[in-house]
């Protein structure tokens, strides 16, 4: 897997073990895979988050997808071809943008790591990339339940570090 960081300055090398850790679990060709990962700051956040979703205000993690495959397993016989970078012959699955600062509050609040934090949101992003959603009650417990299976696998826990 190759990942695309921007302004990720700590605990890039745990967030990359999860995400790549995360495809290999969900049986995805992690080799084959490319994303982008930015953290930023409230106000670009927030301003993608108006723009996109039409919502003024910040959120913790926004996710722009290049498929729409669904929940398929991905192979190179199902890849878009519009979506294969023609430099790396990668699929491109698309960009995961975090808000730093949500993090640190969410991690204070939930009485974690920023690290964990971190991890799951980034994990909670790949997944919307890769089809998963939880608008649906149904959808929300299979996607809460695949980021605490992956999460535990990887050891990743919710206690302060």
């Amino acid at each position: 897997m190759t990942i695309y960081f921007t302004n990720v300055g700590i605990h890039k090398h745990k967030i990359k073990h999860v995400l790549e850790g995360a495809l290999k679990y969900l049986h995805q060709p992690f080799r084959q895979i490319e994303m982008s990962l930015s953290i930023v700051e409230p106000e670009e956040i927030t301003k993608l988050n108006k723009q996109f979703r039409g919502i003024d205000s910040v959120t913790d993690v926004l996710s722009f997808p290049t498929l729409d495959l669904g929940k398929a397993q991905l192979t190179p016989d199902n890849y878009p071809s519009d979506a294969v970078n023609v430099k790396t012959g990668k699929l491109n699955i698309g960009d995961v943008i975090i808000c730093f600062e949500r993090a640190k509050e969410q991690a204070e609040n939930y009485g974690h790591s920023l690290k964990r934090e971190l991890c799951f949101l980034a994990l909670h992003g790949m997944l919307h990339l890769l089809g998963y959603d939880h608008v649906e009650e149904a959808d929300e417990k299979e996607m809460s339940t695949l980021q605490e299976e992956i999460l535990t696998k990887l050891h990743i826990t919710r206690e302060k570090r």
